[in-house]
């Protein structure tokens, strides 16, 4: 429930008010269900989780085990289910299907109407789940409030209800019809408050990218800055972004991983508020619009300096919201364990993976962003170009050049000019050594060396490796880089080529 961003009351009133319906399926023992659809016979066509009891449903039903109802009219929206629960003493038993379940010591206690068997009246139960409501004391107390207000707790189900459904839609920009008023934004839809001024034009685009230039900021620096903001996203829920510039916020701001981005983030502030500080008619411009401008006018000079001349686009209108529009506890879910577009590895990572390879967890970050395949090596290669390491180190930067926008990164990548060996046991780091001269050339982790190791990843490295491949490469790579920052952007409408 906490990575639902759902907190005690709201926890509470889920559990409380789902199990005020409906029952759980527990009649078969688990050993006679059949295989999931992929590994049942063929025969099967794809059903599986066969169940050969009786009709294989209705009063032979089995789900996750546990058997029974909680409440004695479970059609009916009451407070039965906490009366109950707090009422009686609960002893554990057994369901049909083997599960631990609970039964109301008192016998006496009411009973709740079969579901598929007229006249038949059944014990009432309880999960583990609902006993630790009423044995934890943090959650006691909420349940205490729930048993005292009805209404109270109608109301706490009713907004539960509606976050638990609405919460993977994203910003209310996204929403139809007449919910869709963003004045009126809950904070666990990350709000970012209506721009009350006039947003930055091409030509104030063109003046803030050489101001920003001239602050002496490394062109890496920007990059990586800019990313740090923009990679947060997922797709999933549609949280994170660069939009509202909350990379400068707790808790972004305090993360390790972010530490590179926080003297950027400061000179851009400075940048802003001259900038600002000049305008007349009301005429602004964000934090988080100078943050990927910042980047996008290093990637100009990056590729210029690598002999290929490009415009990264730049869309601006993005807002900034407020520490106060930013719930910390529920935007640390958005803090990586792994992040293999900036080789970040958490220190408890082999703890927190459970055996999971950093290079599936790049992956994961890939399909989070939705990228395509060649959209990931593109921007891959492209960061390692610009050493958006980050920590500045060595790992994956196979150029001698940092900061020019080449396709170094996959020349070496896919050469068979060098040997690649591990470097500690864990194979988590290598360093490469030219064949003919055994000189020591560069160090890679996995999130650099997948893109040679896998044969789909590497076939696309193939091609911006090529003698033709550098302009195609900057090409990609920008696109996709386009692609990343405006991942977030709902307030516009994105072309899909």
């Amino acid at each position: 429930f906490t990575r639902m961003a759902m907190n005690n009351e709201e926890t509470v009133a889920l559990i409380a008010g789902g199990h005020a319906f409906g029952k759980s399926h527990g009649m078969v023992p688990a050993a006679k269900i059949g295989m999931p659809p992929e590994i049942a016979p063929m025969e099967l066509m794809g059903l599986g989780w066969h169940n050969p009891q009786g009709s294989g449903n209705a009063e032979n039903t089995m789900t996750n085990g546990i058997e029974g109802s909680w409440t004695p009219n479970p059609t009916q929206w009451d407070n039965d289910y906490l009366t109950n629960l707090f009422k009686f003493e609960w002893e554990q038993t057994k369901s049909p299907a083997g599960a631990l379940q609970w039964t109301p010591v008192d016998k006496s206690a009411p009973k709740t109407p079969d579901a598929h068997i007229a006249g038949q009246m059944n014990d009432l139960m309880m999960m583990t789940t609902d006993i630790a409501l009423k044995v934890d004391p943090e959650y006691r107390a909420v349940c205490e409030k729930f048993l005292g207000d009805f209404d109270a707790f109608t109301q706490a189900f009713s907004k539960a209800w509606y976050k638990l459904t609405h919460r993977d839609m994203g910003p209310r920009e996204r929403y139809l019809g007449p919910e869709k008023r963003n004045e009126n934004d809950l904070l666990w839809q990350d709000p970012i408050p209506v721009a009350d001024y006039q947003v930055i034009d091409a030509a104030d685009v063109a003046s803030l990218k050489k101001s920003i230039l001239a602050t002496g900021i490394s062109v890496s620096d920007l990059v990586y800055t800019a990313f740090s903001a923009a990679v947060t996203h997922r797709h999933s829920d549609k949280r994170g972004g660069a939009n509202g510039g909350r990379l400068a916020l707790a808790p972004q701001k305090d993360w390790a991983v972010n530490r590179r981005t926080v003297p950027v983030v400061e000179a851009l502030r400075k940048v802003q508020d001259e900038f600002n500080g000049q305008q007349s008619g009301g005429k602004k411009v964000s934090l988080a619009d100078l943050i990927v401008l910042g980047g996008c006018a290093a990637l100009e000079k990056a590729a210029a300096d690598a002999g290929v001349a490009t415009e990264v686009p730049f869309t601006p209108g993005r807002r900034d919201t407020t520490q106060e529009l930013t719930d910390i506890e529920m935007f640390t879910w958005l803090k990586p364990v792994a992040d293999g577009f900036r080789n970040y590895l958490d220190k408890g990572f082999g703890e927190i993976s459970q055996g999971v390879s950093p290079e599936t967890m790049f992956l994961d970050k890939a399909q989070l962003l939705s990228l395509t395949a060649p959209e990931w090596v593109a921007l891959t290669g492209g960061l390692r170009a610009m050493n958006a390491n980050h920590d500045n180190s060595p790992y994956g930067i196979f150029t001698d050049r940092v900061g020019v926008l080449t396709n170094d990164f996959f020349t070496v990548l896919t050469s068979t000019e060098y040997d690649w060996a591990k470097d500690d046991m864990k194979g988590l780091t290598f360093s490469l050594t030219h064949r003919a001269t055994g000189q020591s050339r560069f160090v890679a982790t996995r999130a650099d060396l997948v893109f040679g190791a896998n044969s789909q990843l590497r076939a696309v490295a193939e091609v911006y490796a090529g003698s033709d491949g550098h302009q195609r490469f900057v090409k990609a790579f920008v696109k996709a880089w386009n692609k990343v920052m405006m991942l977030d952007r709902y307030d516009v409408k994105v072309a899909s080529n």
